[in-house]
């Protein structure tokens, strides 16, 4: 039976938490940030949380 890969570049992206969530940190904070507003900013820095519809597709790529 074959087995299904760990997709890398996903597994750097996300992670699972204890209760089964997809955690993933915010994009668009790494340069030009002279232009952003500090609330825009402040915003970015914290991680969230997948939406329970994409969840089941990130989970399968990572297996967990």
């Amino acid at each position: 039976m074959g087995k299904i890969k760990t997709h890398k570049a996903s597994a750097k992206r996300f992670s699972v938490t204890g209760t089964g969530k997809v955690k993933f940190n915010h994009c668009h904070h790494r340069h030009n940030l002279g232009l952003k507003t500090q609330k825009r900013k402040r915003h970015l820095r914290t991680g969230a949380i997948m939406s329970e519809s994409m969840a089941p597709n990130i989970r399968r790529m990572i297996q967990k």
